[in-house]
């Protein structure tokens, strides 16, 4: 059975928290949460390829390694703040993670409609809070926002 969020907002929060964090660390504001089910937090964290000099070091990355070793990841619930990237859609992917609840795609639209086309069950919440974060920091660190997802601004 695919896993339905308790509340979507409110584990959004805990992602949101994370990429407040991220942010005042002197990275880029993205953040992630990976629950159970029933909304037990296994693990969060957030993007920390400018902190730690590690360029795989994404805010989903760091919540699925805080949870540590699940012996199913189907009834998963991964919270992001940002729509994942491909490598996160891909971990996503391979571990099998059956929900994303997505912070919001406005100011990037990751992998999530290509998790949906497979099967996971995707929540995109358009949360607010979280559009003027990116937009805030896509303005104010346009460099580090185009070496984060791979692209060279035009």
């Amino acid at each position: 059975m695919t896993p339905v969020a308790p509340d979507p907002a409110l584990l959004l929060d805990v992602a949101l928290d994370e990429a407040k964090a991220g942010l005042d660390e002197g990275g880029i504001p993205i953040g992630a949460a990976l629950f159970a089910a029933d909304g037990t937090l296994l693990g969060r964290g957030h993007n920390r390829r400018v902190q730690d000099g590690d360029p795989s070091m994404h805010a989903e990355t760091a919540a699925f390694r805080a949870a540590g070793r699940q012996r199913d990841y189907r009834s998963t619930i991964m919270v992001t703040t940002l729509s994942p990237c491909w490598y996160c859609s891909g971990l996503v992917r391979q571990f099998g993670i059956g929900a994303v609840v997505v912070g919001e795609a406005q100011t990037f639209s990751g992998g999530h409609d290509w998790l949906a086309e497979h099967g996971v069950q995707i929540t995109v919440l358009d949360d607010e809070r979280c559009v003027a974060l990116m937009t805030d920091f896509i303005t104010a660190r346009p460099e580090l926002w185009y070496e984060d997802i791979g692209e060279v601004p035009s």
